[in-house]
Formats: structure tokens, sequence, C-alpha cells
């Protein structure tokens, strides 16, 4: 498929720069696979949109404070570092800007927060095949013990910041209230809209909860630059499913419950983590599955998710889920999206959401 059949025209006024005052106020399209026309709501009425029975799976990656800053130690060159992965205690995988400037050996001293010189070093020791640096830190025991004194939450690009500390309040919100263990560079964003109280109403409603892991990568917000869709090279992301959760999905498609997963990234773990037929195993992975149409999905049947970027990678999998195994649903989100447009719905991570189902 080209890539260009997941472009579109968004006015930059409906960008949401800041999120709703209230997670669950925001607006939710729904979108029928089955035909029929689209409904709009609001994310706080998903209760009376699910069904009893309903196993609900969110992404629990919690987003860490990635974003730091450094001076080369030889020349007093200004970084900004982003944290990947942690390979062990105080080895790294970042990216590094500018990074031509950062040769195997180079050393770097690292800001706090207020700009002051902190007793955090690093070396460069290795450089991968993506232009990724891996740095070796001193002077901490563990560097991520650290992060919240030297990082800033790394907001995604669109998002108009002179820098995230200017408003302290993303370093709360820019995280699903579930965030639990951490590793993400981006939040998995259909989950901020969420609610202690939505969730105490979706538990009554008989719409059961579970959780698993996937740590967001830099690459789910980077566009697809081949022409063609086959010939795009996915980023990889680590993954978890614990055996417990493995069987209430598994359970849940057994006795013919709906497995709704919240966000591309539950999806993107569920379709890794099943076999053949369909059935979860637990266990730590990495994966670069691509999903796009006309992808047939093996776990999942429905989804939350937020409004996405022209040509992404997300993109491409909401179409693919509109329509499995066929190329049908491309349309379907167009239409979808031009109607989100039309009435000035708010788009991309503080955006608004839509139910497909």
């Amino acid at each position: 498929m080209r890539v260009d059949e997941f472009d579109y025209e968004l006015p930059p006024d409906l960008i949401a720069q800041e999120p709703a005052p209230v997670r669950d106020q925001s607006r939710l399209m729904v979108v029928p696979r089955q035909g029929g026309g689209l409904r709009h709501s609001r994310f706080s009425d998903l209760p009376a949109l699910l069904r009893c029975g309903d196993l609900l799976v969110v992404n629990d990656s919690r987003v860490i404070p990635a974003r730091l800053r450094a001076v080369n130690a030889r020349t007093g060159g200004q970084f900004e570092v982003l944290l990947l992965e942690e390979n062990h205690l105080n080895d790294w995988w970042a990216m590094m800007r500018p990074a031509k400037r950062a040769p195997v050996g180079a050393q770097l001293m690292f800001k706090s927060l207020d700009g002051a010189l902190s007793s955090v070093h690093a070396r460069v020791v290795e450089t991968g095949p993506s232009g990724h640096r891996r740095l070796a830190f001193t002077g901490t025991p563990d560097l991520s013990a650290e992060l919240d004194r030297l990082g800033e939450i790394p907001l995604p690009p669109y998002l108009e910041r002179e820098s995230p500390n200017r408003r302290p309040e993303d370093h709360e919100r820019y995280q699903t209230i579930y965030a639990g263990l951490p590793g993400s560079v981006a939040a998995p964003t259909a989950g901020l809209h969420f609610t202690p109280e939505l969730f105490a109403r979706l538990e009554t409603a008989g719409v059961q909860v579970t959780r698993v892991t996937l740590h967001v990568g830099p690459g789910t917000f980077a566009p697809v630059k081949t022409a063609r869709i086959e010939d795009h090279t996915m980023h990889e992301e680590r993954y978890e499913v614990s055996q417990t959760v493995a069987e209430l999905v598994n359970a849940a498609r057994a006795q013919g419950r709906r497995v709704i997963a919240v966000g591309t990234t539950a999806v993107r773990v569920l379709e890794s983590a099943a076999d053949a037929r369909g059935r979860v195993c637990a266990g730590k992975g990495r994966t670069r599955i691509f999903i796009y149409p006309p992808w047939r999905f093996r776990v999942v049947d429905a989804l939350i998710t937020n409004f996405h970027l022209p040509r992404s990678t997300l993109l491409m999998l909401v179409c693919a889920f509109a329509a499995p195994g066929s190329t049908a649903g491309c349309q379907m989100i167009r239409d979808a999206y031009a109607e989100a447009i039309r009435l000035r719905y708010r788009f991309y991570s503080y955006g608004d959401a839509m139910l497909i189902q």
C-alpha cells in the first residue's frame, strides 16, 4: 500500500496543547466496524458503551524523565540526551543531539534541572546502527534514582513548550493513573482519559480490567518515510505479559467475551504475544510487529485510541483494525477523521478519543 493513503490535513489549532480539564470529560467518537453511523459521546460514558464481561487491557508502562542536558567535558559543547533503554546498571542506550559531536570516547557532564552541573558523568562507549550512543554512567550508584533531579518528561514535539519544565503539570498529566513499571519515553495516550472513579464504574458495570506492559519508544512519533508501507522498518519495543494476564485473556476469548485494547500499544502486546490460534502466551520479549491493512487480528475485538498523526504507524494500525482482513478500514477512518475535524475534536496525545467496536 502507498503511504500517502494515510495522509490528511489537520488545522493546527486542533492539535491539543493541553489535556481536558477533567480526564474523563474528553470527547469520544464511537466507530462501528459492522456499519452504521458514527456516534458522539463523552469518555465518561464508556461504562454504558461496553458490555458486561468485556475484558479491558491497558498498558501500565510509566514514562521516565528521559530527556537530559549534558556538556562535553573537553569542549563545553551542549547536548540533549534522550535515554532509550537501560542495558545494565548505569549502562544506557540514548539518542543524542548533535550526535556527530559525540564520538566514542567523548566524556559528558550532566546538568541538574536548575542548570547546575551535577556529579553524574558518562562516557560514550559505542555507536549503534541507528546512530544511537551507548553511555556508561559514573558519579551515581544508579542513574535511574537520579532522573527526577536531572531529567525532563520527553513530551512529543508537537506540544509547544519552551521546555517541559515550564509547565510542571505535564509531569503528572502526561502519565496514566495506573502507570507502574518505568521504561517509556512516550505515554500510552489512550489511557490518559481514565480516572479512578471511571474504573469503579466500569467494575460495577461488569467490565474487567487487566494490565500488560509495553515500553513506548521514540519511534511511535516517527512518520513512515518510504513510499510503500512494506518498505518501512518498524521500531522495536519491549513488552511483558504475566501468566495471570495471559490466562485472563485466553479465558475471555474461550468464553466469547470481548477483549478490548486501550491504545495501540496494548494491541501490539497482545498480537505479539499470541500464537497462530490466537492464544496469548506469557513472557517477556521485544516486538517489531507492524500492523497495517489487511491485518487479521487474532486477539483484540475492540479498540480505544486517540486521533493519530498522518502517515504514522499508529494510524495504519487503526485503519487495519476498522476493517480486519481488508483495506476498507482506510476509507472508514478517513471519513471518521474528516467528521472529527468538522466537529472540532482535539487531536494527538492530549486530544479526544475514539472507540472502534
